[in-house]
């Protein structure tokens, strides 16, 4: 009988040419994918060019996004810009420029680049975005992508995994960012520390693509050190029409031993907000009180896909942004930017008096297209509220899910989108 496994370790099994990885262990693991942006990549470059090689080992295996302070936002960004253009041009590697990129976590599964069964490190911590597609995606150093770039692989200990089981069935304006966000606020932001984070019951399953994607992105925020979903028909589906190379599904063992196993039963789940200054610090919105916002910023890495933009277009349609909120819509990518032009979304959003940005990380981090003053208030579908995340560390984030943030930039103060739909 072979070794009983979960679905990480069979993946990081099958990547370092063992029949079998234990949790503790430390392995070299083969690598299909690394990826950097305009903040990382400089850093790796030069630690790449420290190793003296001639050229990374296989272009296709690299990727560069652009994508957090592009369009250059000052000479600094450009610069930068300029160094990583340069480096993907000399090397070949896979490149998206502004017109053409997205944000990287978004940008990447659409366009066919993290495929089920991949082993995929990104010098961005929402690396592990990509779980929801069965790989093995997690955050690591700029030096580790250039360790990656030159031989292709990466020295790592291998994680336990934890199980979390979602039981019920999600009630109206509830999806994947309450999901994560309650299980966050439950265990806390060190609650998965080093772990893999596997979201498996009949919630998870039912959860779309891009909601998939969201719960995925915000294991870290646990502290985890991979979230994912095992592939299914859904997986398959959204697979088959981007793969231009062959892959693997990994199943988890029957008796694959987790570190622990929570279960939940959501169905009375209401939608959730992060108050400052931590994504754990979470309330239903039944219990968040009078809260006035100064910004909506619906966007980001976590909640910037198509399913996310609808979600908010069909609650400001035909409604205006409250007088002294601004609302700042950026789609994830340009493909997302594109369909919602086609279904007419961003015709709604303009006539509600939201601004709609080219795909960016943008305000996320503070960087640029809705940096915070002192004492102003932003409700966010992004991934962090800590101190000074979106800019003056006296501004307050909150996090929500889209349909959140897009109620809140009409009436003014967060709310449930019941208050304002009826």
């Amino acid at each position: 009988m072979g070794a009983i496994l979960t679905l990480v370790e069979k993946i990081l099994a099958a990547h370092s040419g063992k029949k079998k990885v234990s949790p503790g262990e430390f392995i070299n693991v083969r690598v299909d994918l690394a990826l950097a942006n305009d903040i990382t990549a400089p850093i790796a470059i030069r630690e790449f060019q420290r190793i003296g090689v001639a050229g990374v080992l296989d272009p296709q295996k690299v990727v560069i996004v652009p994508d957090h302070f592009t369009p250059n936002k000052d000479i600094a960004s450009a610069e930068q810009a300029k160094l990583v253009r340069h480096f993907a041009c000399e090397q070949g590697v896979n490149y998206f420029e502004v017109g053409e990129m997205g944000i990287e976590h978004v940008l990447l599964p659409e366009q066919g680049l993290v495929l089920p069964g991949d082993v995929v490190i990104g010098a961005d911590s929402h690396t592990c975005t990509y779980g929801a597609l069965g790989a093995f995606a997690t955050g690591m150093g700029s030096t580790d992508v250039a360790a990656a770039m030159a031989t292709g692989d990466i020295w790592m200990k291998v994680p336990e995994t934890m199980k979390f089981v979602y039981h019920g069935r999600l009630g109206k304006w509830v999806g994947g960012k309450d999901l994560i966000l309650y299980t966050i606020g439950d265990i806390g932001v060190d609650g998965a520390l080093y772990s893999a984070m596997e979201f498996t019951g009949e919630v998870a399953d039912a959860l779309s693509m891009d909601g998939r994607f969201t719960m995925a992105n915000m294991a870290i925020e646990a502290g985890a050190k991979a979230g994912i979903f095992q592939v299914d028909d859904r997986t398959l589906d959204y697979i088959k029409l981007r793969a231009k190379r062959p892959y693997t599904v990994y199943e988890p063992d029957e008796d694959a031993k987790y570190s622990k196993v929570i279960e939940y039963d959501v169905s009375s789940l209401e939608p959730l907000v992060a108050l400052p200054h931590s994504p754990a610090n979470t309330r239903p919105i039944s219990q968040v009180g009078d809260i006035e916002i100064d910004q909506s910023v619906i966007g980001s890495c976590t909640n910037g896909r198509l399913e996310d933009i609808e979600v908010a277009a069909g609650i400001l349609r035909g409604r205006r942004i409250h007088t002294g909120v601004r609302c700042i819509i950026i789609p994830g990518s340009q493909q997302v930017y594109l369909d919602a032009l086609t279904e007419g979304l961003i015709e709604v959003f303009i006539r509600a008096g939201a601004v709609v940005s080219t795909p960016t990380c943008g305000p996320c981090l503070g960087g640029h297209m809705g940096v915070l003053a002192a004492g102003e208030r932003c409700i966010s579908t992004t991934n962090r509220n800590f101190i000074g995340r979106m800019g003056s560390p006296k501004s307050e984030v909150y996090l929500s899910n889209p349909a959140v943030a897009a109620a809140s930039a009409i009436a003014g103060r967060i709310v449930s989108p019941e208050e304002v739909i009826g």
